[in-house]
């Protein structure tokens, strides 16, 4: 009998969900190889391999990389039978536009799904996830956390990936300290996530391999806290699955993928930014959730914005020309034209200025994609050369001021030649709050909470 050739596999990712799922499904799988990544969504991310190190003894020279858009000729070259389709926030129409590229192509396209990629733990897991990138997920990790530690809880949080750089010095990474962060030279937006975490007392951990990032994390705590990213579902199998939607973006809830997945899962759905400008938003979200999920538990928050003024510093904003600097991914592939920064800076009386004339090396290739963003700054910084880039457009704007609503402080990182003022913002819930939802969930699991 002739013997069966393995399966030969592609995988489209963007540095986070591809390599998981490759751990997960095909590593260890002798019927199949996989033949190559395509990358996309994450500039400076192709064109390089998935090392040996990780890919096991089936990939002695490790699984190339490349730029998503050679993928049909790939399909062809490297003769793939099956495109696996591994990375988020992305509308249902464009995961069928890709899909069609494949499927002309010849090749069947795939998506696995939370039973074959979640990892089984130890330990209780709640995750916090999103139905789209931008949504105020962070800020709900953050009060989960608080929440927890005040129950007697020891939580350690696990974030999603973001395997942006040395993968195999990547493995398995822990944050403790801002120190730590520094050390392994985080990206600009590795420390939006991990920093606000660190800051507030607590561990993350993530990495490349999950199996070990999930063994090393439940050896330091007794629960897990899931931040996913990139409105991804998690990795890890939840026993709380907690979900943000966002007022600002009704009926998105629905239109992407992964994010219908999420609603449709989750126990808890928090309506974030329901305010009076969003009450037509928070109704639509919650129509949705009554056709998706009846049984999920809803709850509405709002995420004031709050500029923060220098020590000491008389400097007011209203009536200034200002700059406003937002959360990279929230406006880029998150599709928001403005954030916190915009809305802290419009509030204060601001006179905000469009980023655009002032726009440098790869900032303005950013701003070229993405020409849905005029008025703020997206905090690029996935290499020390983009920092650097995003350091020469905001030295060249002229404003008298710089609004950075960033989650973490970028002033740690690059040198600025105008005023800067920082805008945080916390979740805060309208009627059930969220640390009853906790409560009753600790005491169904363990049987008592303090």
């Amino acid at each position: 009998m002739k013997r069966a050739l393995p399966r030969r596999v592609l995988i489209m990712g963007a540095g986070g969900r591809d390599f998981h799922n490759f751990n997960v499904r095909f590593r260890e799988d002798p019927k199949v190889m996989v033949m190559a990544f395509t990358a996309a969504q994450i500039p400076f991310i192709d064109r390089r391999v998935y090392p040996p190190s990780l890919a096991g003894r089936l990939y002695p020279e490790g699984i190339p990389i490349f730029p998503e858009e050679d993928l049909p000729s790939l399909i062809r070259s490297l003769e793939i039978n099956e495109a696996v389709f591994a990375y988020s926030d992305v509308s249902h129409i464009e995961v069928m536009h890709r899909a069609s590229e494949v499927l002309a192509e010849g090749a069947d396209f795939s998506l696995l799904g939370p039973d074959s990629t979640m990892l089984e733990s130890s330990l209780p897991v709640i995750s916090v996830c999103a139905v789209r990138t931008g949504s105020g997920k962070s800020p709900v990790t953050r009060k989960l956390l608080g929440i927890l530690a005040s129950l007697g809880r020891k939580p350690v949080a696990i974030r999603h990936p973001m395997a942006y750089c040395d993968l195999e010095r990547q493995r398995v990474q822990r944050f403790g300290t801002l120190a730590e962060l520094d050390r392994e030279s985080c990206t600009l937006e590795e420390k939006e996530e991990y920093e606000p975490i660190v800051e507030s007392g607590f561990t993350v951990f993530a990495g490349v391999d999950y199996e070990e990032v999930l063994r090393r994390a439940e050896s330091e705590g007794d629960i897990i806290v899931w931040d996913g990213g990139n409105n991804d579902f998690p990795f890890i199998r939840p026993d709380l699955e907690i979900v943000v939607a966002d007022a600002l973006r009704p009926g998105h809830e629905m239109l992407y993928y992964p994010g219908e997945t999420n609603l449709r899962r989750a126990d808890v759905i928090i309506i974030n930014k329901a305010g009076k400008n969003t009450i037509e938003g928070v109704e639509e979200i919650r129509r949705s959730a009554r056709l998706l999920n009846p049984e999920a538990k809803i709850i509405e928050a709002e995420s004031p914005a709050r500029i923060v003024m220098p020590v000491g510093s008389p400097l007011s904003i209203k009536g200034e020309k200002v700059l406003a600097v937002e959360d990279g991914p929230t406006v880029t592939h998150g599709g928001m034209p403005y954030g916190a920064g915009y809305a802290a800076a419009a509030d204060a009386g601001a006179r905000i200025i469009s980023p655009l004339p002032y726009a440098k090396g790869s900032i303005k290739e950013t701003l070229d994609k993405y020409p849905h963003i005029r008025d703020v700054l997206p905090s690029m910084g996935y290499s020390e050369d983009q920092l650097r880039d995003l350091e020469s457009t905001i030295n060249a704007a002229e404003c008298d001021a710089v609004v950075f609503a960033t989650p973490v402080d970028l002033l740690r990182l690059i040198r600025i030649n105008k005023p800067a003022l920082r805008v945080t913002y916390d979740i805060m819930e309208k009627g059930e709050k969220l640390d009853t939802v906790v409560k009753k969930f600790l005491e169904d699991y363990f049987g008592t909470v303090k």
